[in-house]
C-alpha cells in the first residue's frame, strides 16, 4: 500500500517477513530490529520508561505464538527508512471474531498523516478477515485515579487518560471507544524483606491448610498441564475487562506446551507460582514472571489469576509475595519487577502497593466494534 500524506513525500506500507530466530536471514532480522526500534521509540516518547522496552531477542518469540502469530508492518519513506511500525494479532482458529491492532510513528515523523495511513491499512485487514471486535493498548503518561478536568475518565470508574495526548485524540477521531485503564507499576529490587515476609505470613494464614503453593521454572510439569490450561482459559473470562469482554480463549495442555517451547527460544526463563486446592488437588491460581537472562534487565510480570470460586482467601497476595521471594532468591541482582493491572482490580493493586510497587505509567485500552 502506497500513499501520500499531504507532503511531497511518498510513504509505503510493507508487511515484514518476520524472522524465525535472530540467526535468520540478516535482511529479515534487520527489518525486524528496525520495526521494534520505532515501536519502542514511539512509546518511550510518551512514558519515558526504558524498562518497558524490549530487546529484539526478547520480543521475537512472542511474534510466533502458536495459533496466533503476529503480522508486523512498517511504513517506509522514499529513502527506505522505517518511520512507523504496526502489528496485527489474532488467533487463526476459524470463527475468531476479535483482534489486536497497534501502531507507532517515529517521534520525528509524527503529525504528517503516516499514522492514519497505517491505521487504515490495519483496519482494512481486520475487516477483510472478518474481525468485528478490535482492541488496542495505548501507553499514556502516569495519571492518578482521581484525575479531573483535562482527562478522559474510563467508563469503569477507575483511572483516566489525558485528553490532550496524541494517541487519545487519534483513537477518538477514528471512532474508537475508551474502555479501561491499566496501571503500569514498578517494584525496585531488592524489596523490603521484612514487609514481604509479614505479608507472606498474613496471606498463608488466610489461605490456611486448604491450599498449597508450588513453584517451577521453565516447562510446566506434566501433572499440572491441564490445570494450567484451564487457568489460561479463565484469564479470558475472569480477568477484569470492563464492558469489553472478549470471546473465551480455550487453552489445552498441548497449547500450553507449544507456547512454552516457543517462549523458551528467547533469552529468558518463565517462573511459575501456582496454588493447589488441597481437597481436589487442582490448581486454582497462578502467577508467571518472565525473567531475563541479562541481570540488568527488569523482570516482567506475566499473567496472575485466582479462579473466582476460590477468591477471598488472599491467594493473590500469596502468589505475589512468593513470586518476589523466589526472584530475589533464585535470580538475584535484577533491578526491578514491572507489572500491569487494571485500575479497577483493587485486590491486586492493594498487594502491589503493600509490597512497594509504585505507579510509573498508564495504558489506555480502547475498543472498536465493526
Amino acid at each position: 500500500m502506497t500513499g501520500t500524506t499531504g507532503t511531497t513525500d511518498t510513504w509505503t506500507v510493507e508487511e515484514l517477513d518476520v524472522p524465525t530466530t535472530m540467526d535468520d536471514d540478516p535482511a529479515r532480522v534487520q527489518a525486524f530490529r528496525d520495526w521494534l526500534a520505532v515501536s519502542d521509540a514511539a512509546e518511550f516518547a510518551v512514558h519515558g520508561l526504558r524498562e518497558v522496552s524490549w530487546t529484539p531477542a526478547e520480543y521475537l518469540p512472542m511474534c510466533h505464538e502458536p495459533g496466533a502469530p503476529s503480522r508486523l508492518f512498517v511504513v517506509r519513506d522514499d529513502a527506505g527508512e522505517v518511520v512507523a511500525s504496526g502489528a496485527y494479532d489474532s488467533r487463526t482458529e476459524p470463527g475468531t471474531t476479535n483482534c489486536w491492532l497497534s501502531l507507532g510513528v517515529r517521534p520525528d515523523r509524527q503529525r504528517r498523516g503516516i499514522g492514519t495511513l497505517l491505521a487504515d491499512h490495519l483496519e482494512q485487514l481486520a475487516r477483510a478477515e472478518g474481525r468485528t471486535q478490535w482492541k488496542t493498548y495505548a501507553v499514556s503518561r502516569q495519571v492518578g485515579p482521581g484525575a479531573g478536568p483535562g482527562y478522559v475518565a474510563a467508563p469503569t470508574g477507575h483511572g483516566a487518560v489525558p485528553a490532550d495526548e496524541a494517541g487519545v485524540r487519534f483513537l477518538t477521531g477514528r471512532g474508537w471507544r475508551f474502555g479501561q485503564v491499566n496501571r503500569m507499576s514498578r517494584l525496585g529490587l531488592p524489596s523490603d524483606g521484612s514487609v514481604v515476609r509479614a505479608l507472606h505470613e498474613r496471606a498463608a494464614t488466610a489461605a490456611g491448610p486448604g491450599y498449597r503453593v508450588h513453584t517451577w521454572t521453565g516447562p510446566t510439569p506434566d501433572r499440572w498441564l491441564d490445570d494450567l490450561a484451564l487457568l489460561h482459559t479463565r484469564m479470558s473470562t475472569d480477568a477484569p475487562e470492563g464492558d469489553m469482554q472478549e470471546p473465551e480463549d480455550v487453552w489445552t495442555g498441548e497449547r500450553v506446551r507449544e507456547s512454552e517451547e516457543q517462549l523458551a527460544t528467547g533469552p529468558h526463563t518463565m517462573l511459575t507460582i501456582a496454588v493447589e486446592h488441597a481437597e481436589d488437588t487442582a490448581l486454582v491460581g497462578f502467577s508467571q514472571l518472565k525473567v531475563p537472562e541479562n541481570p540488568e534487565r527488569p523482570v516482567m510480570q506475566w499473567d496472575t489469576l485466582v479462579l473466582r470460586e476460590h477468591r477471598g482467601h488472599r491467594l493473590g497476595w500469596l502468589l505475589k509475595v512468593v513470586g518476589i521471594e523466589t526472584i530475589e532468591r533464585d535470580f538475584p541482582g535484577r533491578p526491578s519487577i514491572v507489572t500491569f493491572n487494571a485500575e479497577e482490580n483493587r485486590p491486586m493493586l492493594d498487594v502491589n502497593e503493600a509490597v512497594g510497587f509504585v505507579g510509573v505509567g498508564s495504558e489506555g485500552i480502547w475498543e472498536h466494534r465493526d
